[in-house]
Order: structure tokens, then sequence, then C-alpha cells
């Protein structure tokens, strides 16, 4: 055994010299050949497509080696060159001026300013006013801009005042108190209600309150009439606490309890008052901020372009409309165009309706006749009625005595003609 493996080693032991000699030829060889294979494809990937013929070199290689030697060169300078070629140059940017953009597209630029601009957020916007019935079809724009003179008073939001009172005639129904509540009330009935309504008139005109306050009061009656069965000792109260509820949510100043309680000589207790008051807001949900008339007989007075004498006349028409119950089949919005309606028709005012107001009440003039004409029955009505408070009121020249103007005889029903014998 251990002779066959010295005999077997010895046999196949070479020197070490020998060895490493032989090894260095082993990995001199290949260096040569891989590097004649590398230019080999470099030059036939990089060669001109003119040099070849049927898929080889036109011109064939003489030397090998030296081509071996000189094509790794050639290669390194063509890679350097290309490095070199795909370094890309500092982009140098000008900026220049806003008039030398004008000189050069100046009607590019006349037309920017013209075209408008149709961002995301206006799209989603018409789309979503429109889902919700806000916007209807779109009307020709009146060439008399109302809003123009509150330009610039940040409280007449000029931009969203249009939405607004679209807003305001599209949710006037759903906020409205019954017209018929008084079929469900057992003890009062609708003189009841007119000499309420009359006799708070009185006291909002002597505690010099806001004319927001008094329509929101008598808003406030009705709907919780709607909704509550009120015996008849406590209509008087429910009158008292809507104005004090009224009066928090409109004045800047509002009254006392005590001042109430001073004007209704006494009749009921603080505690009853406070108590009432919490009622009713519990009814209404304490939901208080609804389109009355007043918000819309200031818009329609905006658009009507008249004088003082006009408004006072509207007003006095809205007020008598206030006292009696069977005017709230009419909304409010109607009520308010109509009492406009019948001022100028009263004051001899011509036209009686033009394309503005249609324009900014969403009411032709055939809508209004009706609710007019009830309105001017009630002015011819009210010198000889029993609530006379509304009528002395604008009787005096600090509201420049609009009630004792003659009813406009074309909107009153004709007379009868008189009995011959």
């Amino acid at each position: 055994m251990a002779s066959r493996r010295q005999t077997g080693d010895g046999a196949g032991d070479v020197p070490a010299q020998e060895r490493k000699g032989d090894a260095a030829k082993i990995l001199r060889r290949p260096k040569t050949t891989t590097v004649a294979q590398q230019p080999a494809r470099t030059r036939r990937a990089l060669a001109d497509v003119s040099n070849l013929v049927n898929g080889r070199a036109a011109l064939p290689v003489v030397n090998r080696h030296k081509a071996a030697v000189v094509a790794p060169d050639k290669c390194r300078k063509a890679i350097k060159q290309r490095n070199e070629s795909s370094k890309a140059k500092p982009e140098v940017i000008v900026i220049s001026s806003d008039s030398e953009k004008q000189k050069k597209h100046p009607v590019q630029r006349a037309a920017s300013r013209r075209a408008p601009i149709h961002t995301l957020t206006s799209i989603l916007t018409k789309c979503s006013r429109a889902s919700d019935g806000v916007i209807t079809s779109p009307k020709k724009p009146p060439i008399y801009d109302i809003d123009a003179s509150d330009a610039h008073n940040e409280l007449a939001v000029v931009d969203y005042v249009e939405d607004i009172y679209r807003f305001y005639r599209s949710t006037e129904g759903t906020c409205r108190p019954l017209c018929t509540y008084m079929v469900s009330q057992t003890e009062i009935n609708e003189r009841m209600r007119a000499i309420l309504t009359d006799w708070l008139i009185e006291v909002h005109y002597r505690l010099m309150l806001m004319p927001e306050t008094l329509y929101l009061t008598v808003y406030i009656i009705d709907q919780y009439l709607s909704i509550e069965n009120v015996p008849r000792k406590e209509l008087q109260l429910v009158g008292v606490s809507a104005m004090l509820i009224a009066c928090k949510y409109e004045e800047t100043w509002a009254p006392l309890v005590k001042d109430f309680l001073c004007i209704s000589d006494n009749s009921f207790s603080r505690q009853q008052v406070l108590s009432t008051e919490k009622s009713i807001l519990n009814k209404l949900q304490w939901n208080l901020t609804v389109p009355t008339m007043y918000m819309f007989i200031v818009r329609c007075l905006k658009a009507a372009l008249g004088d003082k004498e006009l408004e006072h006349m509207t007003f006095f028409y809205a007020e008598l409309a206030l006292v009696q119950y069977s005017m709230l089949f009419y909304a409010p919005s109607v009520i308010a165009a109509a009492a406009v309606y019948a001022a100028r028709c009263t004051l001899g005012l011509s036209p009686l309706w033009n394309d503005l107001l249609e324009y900014h009440t969403g009411l032709a003039e055939p809508q209004l006749l009706e609710c007019a004409r009830r309105l001017v029955s009630l002015h011819a009505a009210a010198p000889e009625s029993k609530q006379k408070v509304v009528y002395k009121k604008y009787a005096s020249p600090k509201l420049g005595a609009v009630s004792l103007h003659s009813p406009a005889k074309k909107l009153l029903p004709p007379s009868p003609p008189p009995v011959t014998a």
C-alpha cells in the first residue's frame, strides 16, 4: 500500500519550478485570447456599415495580435469621447420680463385674459349647486347692477348675495308655518291672533327695535302655534316670550325681561316668561335662521331703485299682512314682491313692474296680482278696522304719512252698481 502511494506520488511529482512555469503559461494564454476576442466584438459593433460585406469586414485584419493590442486603446478613446459627449451641458434659463412676453405674443396674452379659467373647484361647486336645486335655468343678467354701489362693503357680500337669495327662495317652503293651524287650536282664533300681533307691533315701535325683530317675532308665534295647542290665557305670554327670543337673536342690546313685564302690566311672572321661552325654543328645535319677509323686502326695494316714500309704503303693506292670519297662505317672498308692486301702484309709479324687479324676485307681474289685490283691500279697510296700530303708525309724518294715501283703484275690486228704484 505504502509503496504504491510512493510510486504513484513519485510518478506524478513535478518540480515546483516547472509547475509554476506551466501555470504561468496557462494563465497567460487566456489573457491574449480574451483580449483578442473583446476588441473583435468591439470593432464589430463599432464598425462602419460601409465596411461590412455580407456580414464580414471588407478589410481583413493582417496582424491579429497587433490589432488586439491597439484595439483596447481605440475603445478607450471612443468610450472617453462618448462619455464626454454624453455629459449634458448646463441649461441656462433666461427669465424675461412680462413686457417682453407681451411683445412676443401680444395676441395670446390678450386671449388668455378674455378666456375664463375653469378650475376643478368651480366645476365641482357648480355641479353641487345644480344637484341641490340652488341653480335653476340661467337667466339673462340685467344691464344695471344693483350691487355695484356695495362693491367695497364687505358686509354686503356682493359676491354671494345672488346665491344667498336663490337659497332663500328654494328653502322658504320647508320652514313656513302651517296656514291652517287655527283648525287645531281649541281656545284661540284668527281675531285673537290679530289683536296680539297688532299689540306686538306697538310694543316693537315703542321700544325702537330693529325691523328684523318684528318679522322674526311673528314667525316664531305662528310656528309655535302650528306645533303646540295654546290656551287663550297664555297667548299673550307666548307673544312676549317670542319677542324676547327675537330680540336676543337680532338686537345688539336686547330689552330685559322686566321691560316686557312692565309693558304687559305684570300679567305674568318672570319665571313664566323664561319657562315659555324655553318651551318655544325646544319646540322649534332652536332653528331661528329662517328667510322672513323682511329679507325679501330689502332685496326687492333695492331692485326697485325707489326713494324713502316707496320704502315706507312697502313696509306699511307688509305690516298689514303680518296682522292678518289669511296672509299665511302666501310665501314670504311673494308677499314682499306684492308689497312693492302695490306700493308702486298706490304712488302711481311707472312702470309698475320691470325686468330688473322680475330678475331679482323671480316673479312676473301676473303672479303678484292676487296677493297685491289682497294687500290693497287691507289698506282700504284699515281706517275702519279695529286693529289700527299699523294705520296710525304710518300716518305719522316721521314715516311719510303713507297710510293716508288713497288705495290704488286699479287693484281694488269693482264697486257694485248703484241700485235704482
